[in-house]
């Protein structure tokens, strides 16, 4: 099973930019950035092919970017202009057969999730 591991989140201020990573043990067809924000459900943020096709939830179109580098099975989400209400858990996602890759899609694998705070 592929395991997933998240890191670059932290405490920033309004304003400012992140980078997150997600590491994969393995192949992916799909990865995704979620985020469940305190009192809200979790949200899809954007999504990755392995090749490359990138799908965005309209909120985050233009402030964020999912990126890949294939030879280290990493995904990444550049945050840039964050706003505190930007702040929650961040996690990523994947799934390893074909399928719909986007934000509203079913994900099967999920990481532990890093955390974004984000003060004004």
């Amino acid at each position: 099973q592929v395991r997933l591991a998240e890191s670059g989140g932290g405490s920033v201020q309004a304003g400012g930019s992140l980078r997150l990573s997600c590491a994969a043990s393995g192949n992916y067809y799909c990865m995704g950035w979620f985020r469940r924000a305190p009192g809200n459900e979790r949200e899809g943020v954007a999504t990755i092919t392995s090749n490359g096709n990138t799908n965005y939830a309209d909120s985050w179109k233009g402030r964020f970017t999912i990126s890949k580098d294939n030879a280290k099975k990493t995904v990444y989400l550049q945050m840039n202009s964050l706003k505190p209400e930007d702040t929650a858990m961040y996690y990523c996602a994947a799934v390893t057969s074909s399928g719909l890759c986007t934000p509203g899609a079913s994900f099967t694998l999920w990481g532990q999730g890093t955390q974004v705070t984000v003060t004004s």
